[in-house]
C-alpha cells in the first residue's frame, strides 16, 4: 500500500489550541499584519464573484410550515467562511459556525465554531480545530493592527462598549501595541459580564491602573484615545445601533469598530479619516444585500458604502488598512486627526492564524492524529 495516498490530519481541541499559542495576542497581531500585506498585493482568495465575500450564510424564515425548523431569533445563523491565503501561509481553509444568542441560557457561547485547514494543492485536510478562541483572537488582533498604525503612540485611555469576548480581545490587542495604556472606561449590559471583565483585567493586565464603569456612550467616547464598540444587538434599524457623535470624540482619537455602529453627521465629514479592513469585502457585502445596506450589515464600513452610493462620500476617501500596512499609504499623520476603522472580519484571518497554530502544534506534538484513509475506496 502506497504511503502517498494515506491522509492523516490533526484534531486540536480548545485546550490544544491554547497550548499551541492561540491566546498569544502579540503574535496574532503580527500575523494579521502580515496577512493584510498579502491582501493588499492580491495574494489571497475568498468566496463570491469578486473573491472578497465574507462567506455563505444560511438564514431562517419568520414563518415556516416545518415545526422543527429553527426560528430567526437574534444572532441565529449558520455560516461557512472559506479562503485561500498565499505568501508564507500557502494554505486554504473554512470556518463553519452556528450562532444563536439563546445559547447563553444553556451556558454556551453565542457562536460555536470549528475551523478546517487544508492543503491548498490537493484540498486534503491538515487540521480540524476548535475555533472559538481562534476567531476571537484574530478578530481582536485586527483593531490592534489598526492601532499600531493609526492610534497615537502615547494613547492611555481605552473606551469600550461591550465587555464580552470581542471586547476583551480588542483590549488585549490595544495593550499589545500601545504600551502606555493604563485606563479603561467600559459600558456593559449586565453586572455579571462587567464583573467578569474587571476580574480578567486585574488578573491579566496589572499595568491597568483604573477601570471605570460608565453608563452612556458619550462617557465611553469622551476623553478616550482609543474607542471600540464590541456589543451585539438586533440588526435592521441603524437608528438603534450604538452611535458615535463628533462632539464626543477627542482630537487624535482612533476608533476601531468590529460590531454594530452608527455615526452622526459630524463624523461623516471628510476630515475624519475612514479606513476599511478590506475594501473588496465591503463591495461584496454591498452587492449581496438590499439597500441601504447598513440595515442588513451593521458594520460602519457598510454605512460608508451607502454614503458613497448616496453621493455623500467619494470612493477614494475610503482608505484600506492593507495599503497602509504595505507602506503605500500614510498611517497617522499628526496628533490631532480623528480616524475611524471598520472591522468586518474575514476568513483569510482564520486561515492565517490557523496556519500558524497548526505549525506550532506540529512542532510541539500537540493534538490528536486522525486518519482519513490509508487509500481511498473511490479514486
Amino acid at each position: 500500500m502506497s504511503d502517498s495516498t494515506r491522509i492523516d490530519f490533526i484534531y486540536l481541541s480548545e485546550q490544544d489550541m491554547i497550548r499551541a499559542g492561540v491566546t498569544d495576542m502579540a503574535a496574532c497581531v503580527d500575523t494579521m499584519e502580515e496577512m493584510f500585506g498579502l491582501l493588499y498585493h492580491g495574494d489571497y482568495r475568498m468566496a463570491g464573484s469578486n473573491n472578497d465575500s465574507h462567506g455563505a450564510m444560511v438564514t431562517f424564515p419568520e414563518n415556516s410550515p416545518f415545526p422543527t425548523m429553527p426560528k430567526p431569533t437574534a444572532d441565529r445563523r449558520m455560516m461557512a467562511m472559506p479562503a485561500y491565503l498565499g505568501g508564507n501561509f500557502g494554505t486554504a481553509g473554512v470556518k463553519w459556525y452556528g450562532s444563536n444568542i439563546a445559547n447563553r441560557e444553556k451556558g454556551l457561547p453565542r457562536s460555536i465554531l470549528m475551523f478546517t485547514l487544508n492543503d491548498a494543492d490537493t484540498g486534503a485536510p491538515l487540521a480540524h480545530m476548535s475555533a472559538n478562541l481562534l476567531s476571537a483572537y484574530r478578530t481582536g488582533a485586527v483593531p490592534g493592527v489598526g492601532a499600531r498604525h493609526l492610534a497615537r503612540k502615547d494613547s492611555r485611555v481605552i473606551g469600550l462598549l461591550g465587555p464580552g469576548v470581542m471586547g476583551k480581545t480588542a483590549v488585549a490587542a490595544f495593550i499589545a501595541v500601545c504600551p502606555h495604556i493604563d485606563t479603561i472606561k467600559v459600558k456593559g449590559r449586565g453586572q455579571r459580564s462587567l464583573d467578569n471583565f474587571l476580574t480578567w483585567v486585574q488578573e491579566t493586565y496589572p499595568q491597568i491602573k483604573q477601570v471605570e464603569i460608565v453608563d452612556t456612550l458619550e462617557a465611553v467616547v469622551r476623553g478616550s484615545d482609543i474607542v471600540t464598540y464590541c456589543s451585539s444587538g438586533e440588526v435592521g434599524d441603524p437608528a438603534t445601533y450604538p452611535l458615535v457623535k463628533r462632539e464626543w470624540v477627542k482630537p487624535g482619537a482612533f476608533l476601531a469598530m468590529p460590531a454594530l455602529c452608527n455615526i452622526d453627521q459630524g463624523m461623516e465629514q471628510s476630515d475624519v479619516r475612514k479606513v476599511l479592513d478590506n475594501t473588496g469585502l465591503y463591495h461584496a457585502w454591498f452587492d449581496e444585500v438590499p439597500k441601504p445596506a447598513h440595515r442588513c450589515v451593521p458594520i460602519i464600513g457598510v454605512r460608508f458604502m451607502d454614503m458613497v452610493a448616496e453621493g455623500q462620500l467619494q470612493a477614494e476617501q475610503l482608505e484600506d488598512i492593507g495599503k497602509i500596512v504595505a507602506g503605500e499609504a500614510p498611517g497617522r499623520q499628526n496628533d490631532s486627526e480623528i480616524i475611524i476603522m471598520s472591522v468586518g472580519g474575514m476568513p483569510v484571518e482564520d486561515v492565517a492564524w490557523g496556519t500558524v497554530l497548526y505549525r506550532n502544534a506540529l512542532e510541539k506534538g500537540i493534538g490528536v492524529k486522525l486518519n482519513l484513509w490509508e487509500s481511498p475506496v473511490l479514486s
